[in-house]
């Protein structure tokens, strides 16, 4: 099993232990113990829910700063397309890269232009002979971790592309090196603008032996106010953006979906919604499609928990941004026939899933009904009093030893009335 640094964690000092992040965590990896919420680190996605719904604002993102890219000799920014739609009257996205380049950066490669590509390469990878469909797309970190650990059985339908992210990375260092041939590889620092912290953990992690070409993510929110105290859209500009209608619609949900030129395709944002849709995927109750576009945040990208505006407002903006560029700046060849392996990964991480209680199967069965024995005497009014999410989660942890049946404190007013 693949160890896995995440990037969502607490602070204790400003955790009450109200249960507000208990029940919105949707892999339930949340527990209140000792007056504080407690994660379980096998189980969190990095989807961010528990720091959007924190009132206390006790969970947090462990991001970069810019100054961590002080190191590098050769600077260059990675903006996340969904960074445009944070700007008020942006008229011309050049601007935001111009600022980027004004803070301190030696070059910016756009993510939406290595959008526009992978884009392109997903059309050819869903012609493939073989491929499992529903393809699922592999963009967003959140769903490959959530697939792996609640619907291990879908794994097989992940397309195996790596997401824009990585792959502006890789085109980023190789044009810098073939421009600057006097730079070491070493010397070229990569920061990525990031709009969630399930980036974060993704550069940290990788895709199992694959090893991340990003260097430092920082958060969008963080990059916002430094670039509006250098953005001066009375000032002449360089034309720097290479991305079109495509690229830039990947910012929210849908953007991808729609780039495969298929009708038949499916695009779900919001985590409880990206479940609903794996949960009919996984039993077939769910039409013939080709491709499945999902994504944890609502609205897509542009409802990060690291962005600062609302993301109905950033869809609108980019819209607006969009509606006068070309389709796409990035096309490949016809004769392009394969897709090229700097756009592929080989194998996804192999993590347990949160549904096996045992390796043992006759041991599984066994807590199996032991789990459902005891969760058939709780109250199941799932009033989180216990500290787990819901009575069955309640019962899963005590068969697991990890709690003490006498924190149910609602069977034990019952069983002192009764006596």
């Amino acid at each position: 099993m693949n160890y896995y640094e995440h990037s969502v964690y607490l602070d204790e000092q400003k955790c009450n232990g109200c249960t507000t992040c208990l029940k919105h965590c949707p892999t339930e990896a949340i527990r209140i113990r000792d007056g504080h919420a407690a994660i379980s680190q096998e189980r969190c996605i990095d989807c961010g829910e528990c720091i959007r719904v924190c009132a206390n604002n006790a969970k947090k993102s462990a991001c970069g700063k810019l100054s961590d890219m002080d190191k590098f000799k050769w600077k260059i920014a990675l903006p996340a397309p969904s960074l445009y739609g944070q700007f008020e009257n942006l008229e011309d996205v050049d601007y935001v890269l111009n600022g980027l380049l004004a803070l301190g950066f030696d070059d910016v490669f756009e993510v939406s232009a290595a959008a526009e590509l992978v884009s392109a390469y997903t059309r050819k990878y869903l012609k493939t002979e073989g491929v499992k469909k529903p393809a699922i797309s592999s963009a967003c970190p959140v769903i490959i971790r959530l697939i792996a650990l609640r619907f291990p059985s879908l794994t097989e339908n992940i397309i195996h592309m790596l997401p824009p992210m990585e792959v502006a990375a890789n085109l980023a260092r190789k044009k810098a090196l073939k421009e600057h041939p006097e730079l070491k590889p070493e010397e070229i620092g990569v920061c990525f603008i990031s709009p969630c912290p399930a980036k974060v953990s993704y550069v940290r992690d990788g895709f199992a032996e694959y090893k991340s070409k990003v260097d430092v993510v920082v958060s969008m929110s963080d990059i916002y106010f430094q670039l509006i105290a250098v953005m001066k859209p009375e000032d002449n500009i360089d034309t720097v953006s290479n991305s079109g209608m495509i690229g830039i619609g990947w910012a929210s949900s849908g953007g991808e979906a729609t780039a495969i030129f298929n009708e038949s395709y499916l695009a779900a944002d919001g985590i409880d919604n990206v479940i609903r849709v794996l949960d009919q995927i996984e039993n077939g109750n769910i039409p013939q499609l080709e491709f499945i576009e999902l994504n944890a945040c609502t609205g897509g990208c542009v409802g990060g928990v690291m962005t600062v505006q609302n993301p109905f407002i950033a869809k609108a903006r980019l819209q607006s941004l969009r509606r006068y560029l070309p389709v796409s700046r990035n096309f490949i060849g016809g004769d392009n026939e394969y897709i090229p392996e700097d756009f592929l990964f080989d194998e996804l991480p192999t993590y347990h899933p949160i549904t096996r209680l045992s390796d043992s199967m006759a041991e599984s069965m066994r807590m199996m009904a032991d789990i459902q024995s005891l969760r058939d005497e709780l109250p199941g009014i799932d009033c989180g009093s216990c500290g787990a999410p819901s009575c069955r989660a309640f019962a899963e942890d005590v068969i697991k030893g990890n709690a003490d049946i006498g924190k149910c404190r609602i069977r034990i007013q019952k069983t002192q009335t009764e006596e």
